[in-house]
């Protein structure tokens, strides 16, 4: 079954690189209704804006999500990985800016919100989407890859110069709250030198050591450490749920990253949806939805993250 949410579920922070104040609330929808975004301060173009990959800006930093009125939402990975990872298939989002709030750097807040609002299941049928054969985009070094599996996993590996991330390679079967339990909790990651950069160019503004991994020649600069010893390849892990989330439904497909990021994920999901062979809608019975990220998830499962 289809899944939305008992009630309203509110959020408050700041977004990480306008570093404005931000209020968004996550609704519940009807069947079929898919995820939208909807900003609430837009009053003189079209408010609305598909969660889909089609819908999808091309930028290196976050996810992006434009309409054809060019009104948009940004660094929306940690929501829809939250969204995803709790199965909750229908939800309008309301939000008075134009950037999703960092919170702490990962998916918990959300996760926590969504659980405690309460998940509301819909007397309607989950079509999920059937990886038939292998697909594959590459940049250089970097490579994103689906291919047929029962459900959804995730496989990732990540090759950085300082010593205190390195090379650290993880794979996850995503069903039955793995994405609660493993995943959520790991924060976004970046070097102090790029903080450098984006801050000289005016991004990254309402970041800090607070709501992301710091990394400086082999140091850890946030409070605290990290949260899991490969907590970056995690944190990769958790973005690339978020970023297969815009495909509009859950995938039963193994994806495969290499040094990939959210740009190359969206390249991956125009390459699928361009080839009709590559995949299939499946309406899931209780058997194919028992391999679903979600099924299962309960607020035991957020005992075990941070």
């Amino acid at each position: 079954m289809q899944t939305t949410l008992k009630t309203i579920a509110r959020f408050t922070g700041t977004g990480l690189h306008t570093g404005r104040p931000v209020r968004l609330s996550v609704h519940p929808a009807k069947p079929f209704f898919g995820i939208r975004f909807r900003r609430t301060d837009v009053r003189d173009a079209d408010q609305m804006i598909f969660a889909r990959w089609d819908f999808v800006e091309q930028t290196s930093l976050c996810t992006k999500v434009v309409n054809k009125d060019g009104i948009s939402v940004s660094t929306i990975e940690h929501i829809m990985a939250a969204l995803a990872g709790v199965g909750i298939h229908n939800a309008l989002i309301d939000i008075d800016g134009p950037e999703i709030p960092i919170l702490d750097g990962s998916a918990a807040p959300f996760v926590r919100g969504l659980m405690n609002a309460g998940l509301d299941r819909q007397d309607a049928p989950v079509r999920a989407i059937r990886i038939l054969k292998p697909v594959e985009v590459c940049r250089g070094q970097a490579c994103a890859r689906l291919e047929p599996s029962e459900g959804l996993e995730i496989d990732f590996s990540i090759d950085f110069a300082d010593e205190a991330i390195g090379r650290q390679s993880l794979a996850l079967n995503m069903h039955n709250g793995t994405f609660i339990r493993e995943l959520c909790d790991s924060r976004t990651f970046c070097l102090q030198s790029d903080v450098d950069v984006m801050r000289a160019n005016g991004l990254a503004l309402g970041g800090s050591t607070r709501n992301a991994v710091v990394f400086d020649d082999g140091d850890v600069l946030s409070p605290g450490g990290l949260r899991h010893s490969d907590e970056p390849v995690r944190h990769k892990m958790l973005d690339a749920l978020g970023d297969l989330a815009t495909a509009g439904a859950p995938i039963l497909g193994r994806y495969v990253g290499i040094r990939s990021g959210h740009s190359l994920t969206n390249e991956l999901l125009r390459t699928l949806f361009a080839d009709d062979s590559a995949w299939c809608f499946e309406e899931c019975d209780t058997d194919t939805a028992s391999h679903l990220p979600g099924v299962g998830v309960s607020h035991l499962d957020l005992t075990m993250c941070a």
